[in-house]
């Protein structure tokens, strides 16, 4: 991953769901290829926990959940380490992490655009990312915006 290009994403919707339904539980799974560097985003009721790579673990998982006030909130998942890893690996897990994120959190708002323009609120609502860790220095959870500011960003150069 690096700076998001949408024309190297691909969008995949898992049935029943649609580019409307559901909303609460609405689940992403963005996985990516680290030699041509394609997105792949896959949208469902369920994680597609078949294109996550198990040894790696370098997918970003989110879903539509509701917070403490019945607002709904995009919390996504950046698995950083389960204690397999020595502080220092987990370490540059959680730096890479750090670094793509904001692609992969691109890469999850753009490829649901239908679904902004189905819901339009949904574009002010706040982006939570856990860090999931045994390191308590890289087990964090940090506010990445809205969907509106990555929208915003993203300029589509037409092939």
């Amino acid at each position: 991953m690096s700076e998001f290009d949408p024309h190297k994403l691909t969008v995949n919707l898992l049935a029943p769901a649609t580019f409307t339904q559901p909303v609460e539980g609405r689940k992403y799974t963005l996985t990516h290829s680290d030699i041509t560097g394609q997105l792949f985003l896959d949208i469902g009721y369920m994680y597609n926990m078949r294109a996550v790579n198990p040894q790696m673990r370098d997918e970003v998982l989110a879903e539509w959940k509701k917070d403490v006030n019945g607002h709904l909130t995009l919390a996504g998942t950046a698995y950083v380490d389960g204690g397999e890893y020595s502080s220092s690996a987990a370490g540059i897990r959680f730096k890479i992490f750090m670094k793509e994120m904001d692609t992969a959190i691109s890469g999850i708002v753009y490829g649901d655009r239908p679904f902004y323009a189905r819901y339009p609120l949904l574009r002010d609502a706040p982006i939570f990312i856990h860090y999931v860790s045994n390191y308590p220095q890289y087990r964090q959870v940090l506010y990445y915006g809205t969907p509106r500011q990555y929208l915003s960003q993203i300029n589509v150069v037409h092939r």
